[in-house]
């Protein structure tokens, strides 16, 4: 289920992955939306916010109950896979300094 060329813009799990991986230790919100209702009045509603951070080769997902998980990028796609995002917003929180330096 994509959204049409139309639709507001929306990243699959494997492309918030991706955009994580050139990022790692800063921290990032992303929404998890689903499809509501059908046809031309269909609408992408928010389901649930998480924050997203790529250490090394350890995604930590906080999700709304505020428990941090840490996953494979395997087991990020199985949990994750089936999910659209609305693109992943910068918090501003760096969980530690490796990008200032190049590393």
């Amino acid at each position: 289920m994509s959204p049409e060329p139309s639709a507001e813009v929306l990243i699959s799990a494997a492309e918030l992955l991706k955009f994580l991986g050139g990022r790692g230790g800063q921290e990032y919100r992303a929404v998890t939306v689903r499809r509501e209702s059908q046809g031309k009045k269909a609408v992408w509603a928010e389901v649930s916010p998480y924050l997203f951070t790529l250490r090394g080769e350890v995604v930590e997902a906080t999700g709304p109950s505020g428990q941090t998980r840490q996953l494979s990028p395997e087991r990020f796609l199985e949990v994750f896979g089936s999910s659209l995002f609305r693109p992943a917003e910068a918090t501003g929180r760096m969980t530690d300094l490796g990008p200032l330096f190049g590393a």
